[in-house]
């Protein structure tokens, strides 16, 4: 059996950029997080930030620099998620979102990462969660 236990992001500075996602997604960062390494616990898998020397953060789009990751939320409301990203210090870098309200905007994190959030057409919101559309 094969089962994803951590999701891990190298960075300069792990408190840091575990506090900005900590703010994003609402949930807060482990006890025990250092200066080494820090997470965020999604139930059985953590996004975790492990500290790196000399890191080179991506340069998006620049493929001289690649991403090396994204992460892709999904959101009820882009723009106050919007407002609420980047009053955290993310930077818009694309809008693809069409004139319906659908679609995704990639912003990078304070250190370069890039990340979506998203709005898929046929989504419900509901306080057990979402549901996604059949596929056929």
């Amino acid at each position: 059996m094969l089962r994803l236990t951590d999701f891990i992001i190298d960075c300069p500075d792990t408190m840091k950029l575990a506090a900005f996602y900590s703010e994003v997604v609402g949930l807060p960062v482990k006890e025990g997080s250092n200066e080494n390494w820090a997470g965020i616990r999604f139930g059985e898998i953590e996004l975790a930030f492990i500290q790196v020397e000399d890191y080179r953060a991506p340069q998006w789009p620049d493929s001289e620099h690649p991403k090396q990751f994204h992460l892709d939320f999904e959101v009820d409301d882009i723009e106050a998620e919007q407002r609420r990203v980047v009053g955290l210090g993310a930077a818009l870098q694309r809008d693809c979102v069409g004139p319906d309200g659908y679609g995704f905007r990639v912003y990078t994190d304070p250190i370069g990462h890039p990340f979506c959030l998203c709005r898929n057409k046929g989504v419900v919101w509901s306080d057990q969660g979402l549901t996604w559309p059949k596929r056929d």
